[in-house]
């Protein structure tokens, strides 16, 4: 959780050096900024295309053009994944046989096979593989975690999350190709999925409708989720929804508990500042991650409704890293992505996409 301690200097400086594969826009606008934001965490090298690109933002790293120049270098103890979906996989299981710990973005790979193959080779290597999940660190996210750990809105029987844009025209991209991993789904659905799981854990079924509304898709621009969770809230009924063609966008997040409701605008601006050239400073950047639009919250009193502004908390995307860092330090007892949370995201992306083939709920196993 992000806390005032968040930005107060680290309590033991880190002494990692990072390796970045790919410098597309994942490791452009969220990974090499970060990584450097981070006390102890060093930038050490990036293996991309278009070195002029890397040197321009970065003068001093070294830039290889091969992913087995990073993962032979001896000196590279973690290394970041920041490219096509579908090659995480074969890039993360190469990274952990040569003996690095892996952050490979959002999703993990393609297939929950995928998946549990590099968990399970990651535990043999005694090596940390995680997932890189950025907002878990969004102002409004932490504030919601608040406001449903204070009790106030009583028992939650709706959430509903919203990631909308309005991007009419189809970029010419990977993720707007019809290839494995690509779609608004795993996409955007990624990030959602993972944020309702910390919030109430796994449902016992879900269902997801996938449609291409833009003229020219090739892959899914619109989901619309369902998950419900009769074992453990019953009653409580989540909806995820994502589209890239809504010109009116509507609020982010809509909760209704027994006492109280909360209601948030606007997305979290750290992309947006990551985006035109913002840089971080762990411990230094007072006004990082501030929400324009904090959320409201709306209790029932005798009196009738009472509404009043949500916590303000920053956002703090460096939260990741410091969080990843710690861990490998031996600081913290766990990675701030374990690989239990890993495995449920990737099995409710799966289990979603199989849905939406099937046109049914589908059980979620073990629940």
């Amino acid at each position: 959780m992000n806390t005032p301690e968040m930005n107060a200097p680290m309590s033991a400086p880190l002494a990692l050096n990072v390796g970045l594969i790919g410098y597309g826009n994942a490791g452009r606008i969220f990974h090499a900024p970060l990584i450097s934001g981070v006390p102890g965490l060093r930038l050490a090298c990036v293996c991309s295309s278009k070195p002029e690109a890397v040197h321009a933002d970065w003068p001093q790293v070294r830039v290889v053009d091969s992913p087995d120049a990073v993962f032979a270098d001896p000196l590279i103890d973690v290394v970041v994944i920041a490219t096509s979906n579908a090659s995480h996989y074969p890039l993360a299981m190469a990274a952990l046989l040569a003996g690095k710990h892996v952050v490979v973005d959002k999703p993990c790979t393609v297939t929950l096979t995928e998946t549990c193959d590099l968990l399970n080779t990651a535990r043999a290597q005694n090596r940390v593989l995680t997932v890189f999940q950025n907002r878990r660190f969004d102002a409004d996210f932490l504030a919601l975690k608040q406001v449903l750990a204070s009790g106030e809105l009583g028992r939650i029987v709706h959430f509903e999350s919203h990631f909308d844009r309005y991007r009419p025209m189809v970029p010419e991209r990977w993720r707007e190709q019809d290839i494995p991993g690509s779609g608004l789904w795993f996409d955007l659905g990624a990030h959602l999925v993972d944020q309702v799981l910390q919030l109430f854990g796994p449902p016992d079924d879900l269902q997801v409708d996938l449609a291409c509304q833009r003229e020219g898709a090739q892959v899914n621009d619109y989901f619309h989720a369902q998950l419900r969770y009769p074992t453990r809230h019953p009653g409580l009924r989540v909806i995820l929804h994502g589209s890239a063609l809504v010109p009116s966008v509507g609020p982010r997040f809509v909760v209704h508990g027994t006492l109280g409701s909360f209601v948030k605008h606007g997305l979290d601006v750290q992309e947006d500042a990551l985006k035109a050239g913002g840089r971080p400073q762990w411990g230094s950047t007072a006004d990082w991650g501030l929400d324009p639009l904090v959320g409201t919250v709306t209790l029932q009193t005798e009196g009738g409704p009472k509404s009043s502004p949500a916590p303000d908390l920053p956002g703090n995307y460096l939260g990741f890293y410091a969080e990843l860092g710690a861990h490998l330090q031996g600081l913290e007892a766990l990675p701030n992505v374990t690989p239990d949370q890993i495995h449920q995201a990737m099995q409710l992306l799966t289990l979603g996409q199989q849905s939406a083939d099937e046109g049914r709920f589908v059980p979620v196993p073990g629940v």
